[in-house]
Parts: structure tokens; sequence; C-alpha cells
């Protein structure tokens, strides 16, 4: 018979064993930040039907976190409020300051990998300043929702599951910025938002999602060979503002008066979003040119979505001096010129970046 002693101390040691194992099991999982700047993923609606005329940002990144329990099995999670915003607010104060952020977090070592919270509106333009700015080869991915935490179809929770473990796959190490959104994996160079509600709205359409989520595993295909954070030449450590940098819409009977207004409220660079790959309408083309004149960048841009913006094609760039924004859609275009007026203002300097990034 054992005795009631020996009965406690065997007790005891099963407990210190299995309080070990779990410490160890624990600390096998990575490392992984969820910093929150609210969107609809953080949003509420007045009943769990209401998917659209909610109210976005309106919960806090603990609460995020604690409505998925699960996150505790695929990574040791913490989590920081950055932000509390609906993302059409987002601005360049907000980029800068989360950029800065990002690259303090990746720097140490008990930090393998970020989740970014995001409204869905603007998502996929901080996830390509961030992809251009951040200076880690870890995993760092932006997710959001299309409905709010109380609908009765909220997708909030499963799309933060998987990038949580995204953010902490060694998979996703070294592939640039990554947007994790309807069990898919996009590049932020390349992702858009192609739907005003549904889902289903983020979409590579043309060159590709880069992967799956499945089985709780993230599976790649593909992966972006256009150059990205560690391997870009844009510093924001000492950054406090930036270049102001606007957009003109292409349109029929377009005029100048657009690019006058923002001309004269001092932009120094602008994206012309023409119809087409990126024509200049006979309305417009002498405003665009007395802008360059004065110092003013203007890149050619398409309100298409699709396809390369032809450099001489459907313009004269190298007789102009514009810039050719290559693949990237207009609002993509804004930031990586902006960046860009942060090296130089040589339109040969800025085509190369183009072509580069």
């Amino acid at each position: 018979m054992i005795s009631p002693s020996r009965c406690i101390n065997l007790l005891f040691a099963s407990i210190l064993l299995l309080t070990l194992s779990a410490q160890a099991q624990t600390a096998k999982l990575p490392n992984v930040t969820i910093l929150a700047t609210g969107g609809t993923i953080a949003g509420t609606g007045s009943t769990s039907t209401t998917t659209v005329g909610y109210t976005a940002a309106t919960i806090g990144v603990q609460t995020l976190i604690r409505a998925v329990p699960e996150l505790a099995k695929v990574a040791n999670v913490t989590g920081e409020q950055v932000f509390q915003i609906a993302s059409e607010n987002m601005g360049n104060e907000h980029w800068l300051t989360l950029g800065k952020r990002v690259n303090v977090l990746l720097a140490q070592d008990n930090v393998d990998g970020i989740v970014i919270t995001h409204g869905t509106d603007t998502l996929e333009e901080t996830a390509y300043f961030l992809n251009l700015v951040v200076k880690s080869r870890k995993p760092v991915v932006l997710v959001g929702a299309m409905r709010p935490s109380t609908a009765l179809s909220a997708d909030g929770p499963i799309n933060l599951y998987n990038a949580v473990i995204l953010a902490g796959s060694p998979e996703a190490v070294g592939k640039g910025v990554l947007v994790a959104m309807g069990d898919q994996i996009h590049a932020a160079r390349d992702v858009s938002k192609t739907n005003t509600s549904t889902p289903d709205a983020f979409k590579t359409t043309e060159l590709g999602m880069l992967g799956y989520f499945q089985g709780n595993r993230a599976f790649f295909y593909h992966q972006t060979i256009r150059k990205h954070t560690l391997e870009t030449e844009f510093d924001i450590g000492a950054l406090t503002s930036l270049p102001q940098v606007d957009i003109a819409y292409g349109y029929a009977n377009v005029g100048p008066v657009v690019v006058n207004a923002l001309v004269a409220a001092g932009a120094k660079g602008v994206i012309h979003a023409g119809v087409g790959d990126g024509s200049l309408a006979a309305k417009v083309l002498p405003a665009l040119t007395a802008a360059r004149a004065k110092g003013v960048v203007i890149v050619r841009a398409s309100r298409v979505g699709q396809g390369i913006l032809a450099r001489n094609g459907e313009a004269n760039d190298d007789a102009l001096d514009f810039v050719a924004a290559d693949t990237l859609n207009p609002q993509k275009a804004r930031i990586l010129l902006m960046l860009a007026l942060t090296k130089t203002t040589s339109t040969r300097e800025i085509q190369r970046m183009f072509y580069t990034y």
C-alpha cells in the first residue's frame, strides 16, 4: 500500500510534469503580435442580421482576441490598439506611425510575426505601404472583415485565425507583406478590394493569389518577384510626413479643373487615373503639362484595374517627362510616388522604381 505522503508527492509530481509540458508546448508556438486599427472586423451592428449600415471600429483588440480562443492553440498572441478608426479615415500620419511600430516590434527576438487588423476600404493601400517600408523578413499580415463582429455570418473570426497562422508560419518568411482574407493568401502589391459588401471581395484578379488556408495550415503556390520589405530603398525612420500626392480621375468630358486645383493646393505629384491605357484627354493634357513644368511629377495610371500601363503608349511619356505606373492601380501608384519623392524628383529614377516595386 502506498502511503498518503507518497500519494501526495506523486500528485505534485504529476501536476509539475503537466505544467512543464504545457509550458514546453507554449514555448514551441510562434509569438505573434496583433496590432489593431479598427475597421469592420471591430465593428458592431444593431442586430445579428445587420451587414450594412453598421458602426465600424467599436470593439478593442483584447475583445477580438477573446472572441477567438482557438488562437491560443496556434500562437502566443499579444495585442496592441494602435488606432480605432474606420479605414476611410486612414491617413499618411497613421501609416508612418504604424510602419515605425511594426519595424520596432519585428526587431525584437520575441516577435515572430505581426497581424494588423484593418478596415477593408483602404486595407490594400496600407498593405502596399508597409510592403515598401517594413525592414524585416518576418511575416506581416493584414486582415479585415466584410461583415461586423455581431453578424450571423461574421467573417472576422476565421480571417483573424488564419492571419495568425500565417504570421507564425515559417513558409511566410521573406514573402513580403501579405493579406489574409476569405481563406486565401494575397500579395500586398497586387490584391484589391473588388466588391462593396460580399465576403469574397478581395481578389488578385489578374496576377493570381499566392495560396490558400486549409486544415489549420497556410499553403503557398506562388510568390511575388517584385522587390519588397528589406529589398527596398525606402526608410521612414526619420520621416514625420510624406509629400502630397493626389489622384485625378479620367472620364468622358473630363476637363482641367481637378488637376489645376490639386496643383494649386500644393500637390508635389499627381496620379492621372486615365481611361483605357491611361489615355490623356485633349482638355486635360495642357493642365498636366503645365503642372509638370512647375515641377509636379505626373504618373499616368489607369482606372481599368488590370494590365500594364504602357510607357509611350497612349502618350509620349519621354517627351512629356511623365512616369508610367506599370501594373499598379492609381491608389497604389500614389503610395509609391509619395515614397519615391522622399528620395528623388528625377522622373527617370522614379520610373525605375515603378518597374522595381
